[in-house]
């Protein structure tokens, strides 16, 4: 087993694997950057490494510095966490050839899975439901628009490098089509410096059920159930829970069983999600994100299995501890992302906290590295806390989450904790009936009637 970690990020991840490592026995490094000094994770961790200034290029995506505070601070491993480099090829390469293990899939994973194009060639061959669309990269947009014909309006323009709802259009028609091409394609090259781009049905009613599957690259592999992550804002999540109450049991079975398989065929090593589309009883693969998810606690709520510690067992050259006959699971969970923004406009609100208040009670479970006097940077993602709750049903969990909500306290900042309390109120939410437009269709809603009163 390893006896020193660096932690290669920031924030409430830092902090969960800061946590993971001391319960393990393991001594860890967090790196920071010097806007996050007085980070809590900084605090917490047995050493700490400043590895340049506020600018995530600088720090955070300096590839160069990390290995550097590894080889200062003689750790024997590095966990990437969730964003930053934690899918990035080169770096999971670089770590390895430094004599360091990377805890996470092999390079070759995560550049295979990475390009969406690529990613969807290997899981067709494997078997998984994919939406039609084009086999691979778009020449132009003249060939898409010629596919587009076959396929029938509407179309989902992507960027093969995109993520967070960048480098992707809808075209509802022919006319359209060139012009979502040409800003799709602008957007992904200025963001991702790659402009490539593919294109699939778009579909009008989906929601985004994800399967969470790990596997020891040992041949070994499992499915720890779906999430359900359908209420989004501008492609990004707000609210998670899981089980989905959209599946039946034969569903949930078929579609868990499906990508545990593919993860085994692929002798995948770590934690891995594969996301899907899910509308009028199918499933669309999506694409597969080759690390730990944000709102990776749900699952651990509901089967009782801490992620973390099973990436570091695997990274560690261990094999699978259990089976999928012996993971059970029990009840239901919520994650609400609690993030440092406006509840009504989204302007990003960050500042020093002047009174925080965590709500606790049976089945409450708050991942945060804020505090007292903690002042939220400007530079990075506006994640404050994610508030997750656990209960035998979806209907107590949903009570649990309303008074948990209700507790909770940050004062100082803008919260969009009014925007959750607003989406518990919502009957179709209360009753499972929404998809992934759903919450936009909702704001968009009140925006309007907001607008009329006051005219």
């Amino acid at each position: 087993m390893f006896k020193k970690i660096l932690i290669a990020n920031r924030g409430e991840i830092a902090l969960r694997i800061v946590r993971a490592c001391r319960e393990m026995g393991i001594e860890s490094v967090v790196v920071h950057s010097t806007a996050d000094e007085a980070a809590m994770a900084v605090r917490m961790a047995d050493e700490s490494v400043c590895i340049g200034p506020p600018s995530s290029r600088q720090s955070y995506l300096n590839m160069a510095s990390i290995l550097s505070a590894a080889t200062l601070t003689g750790a024997d491993a590095i966990h990437p966490g969730i964003g930053f480099l934690s899918e990035n090829e080169e770096f999971a390469r670089m770590v390895e050839e430094h004599g360091f293990t990377f805890i996470g899939p092999t390079p070759e994973h995560i550049a295979k899975m990475g390009d969406k194009a690529v990613a969807k060639d290997t899981v067709r061959a494997l078997g998984l439901p994919l939406i039609p669309g084009s086999p691979g990269i778009l020449k132009d947009a003249e060939e898409g628009l010629k596919l587009a014909r076959e396929i029938g309006f509407p179309v989902l323009i992507k960027a093969v490098a995109g993520g967070g709802g960048k480098g992707m259009k809808v075209a509802r028609s022919e006319d359209e089509f060139k012009a979502c091409f040409t800003m799709a394609s602008s957007e992904a090259k200025a963001a991702f410096g790659n402009g490539a781009m593919y294109m699939e049905k778009y579909l009008s009613h989906p929601r985004h059920i994800e399967i969470q599957v790990i596997g020891d690259g040992q041949g070994n592999a499992v499915h720890l159930g779906e999430r359900d992550c359908s209420i989004q804002r501008r492609h990004q999540k707000v609210i998670e829970e899981c089980p989905s109450p959209a599946l039946t049991d034969e569903e949930r079975k078929y579609i868990g069983e499906l990508a545990a398989d593919c993860t085994r065929k692929m002798n995948y090593r770590g934690v891995g999600t594969m996301e899907f589309l899910y509308e009028d009883g199918k499933f669309y693969f999506l694409e597969m994100n080759t690390r730990l998810q944000v709102e990776h606690p749900i699952t651990e709520m509901i089967t009782g299995i801490d992620l973390v510690r099973e990436q570091i067992m695997i990274a560690a050259g261990h094999k699978l501890s259990f089976t999928q006959e012996d993971i059970k699971f029990d009840g239901h969970a919520f994650e609400c992302r609690i993030n440092a923004e406006h509840p009504e406009t989204f302007i990003p609100s960050p500042g020093k906290i002047t009174r925080y208040h965590a709500p606790g009670g049976l089945g409450v479970r708050v991942d945060s590295a804020i505090y007292d006097g903690y002042s939220v940077p400007p530079h990075y993602d506006s994640l404050v806390a994610k508030l997750i709750i656990h209960a035998k049903t979806r209907e107590e969990a949903l009570k649990r989450v309303e008074r948990a909500l209700g507790e909770c306290v940050i004062d100082g900042i803008n919260t969009n904790i009014r925007l959750h309390e607003r989406i518990l109120q919502e009957p179709a939410f209360r009753a499972g009936e929404f998809n992934i437009h759903w919450l936009e269709k909702l704001l968009a809603s009140q925006a309007e009637e907001s607008k009329k009163a006051a005219s």
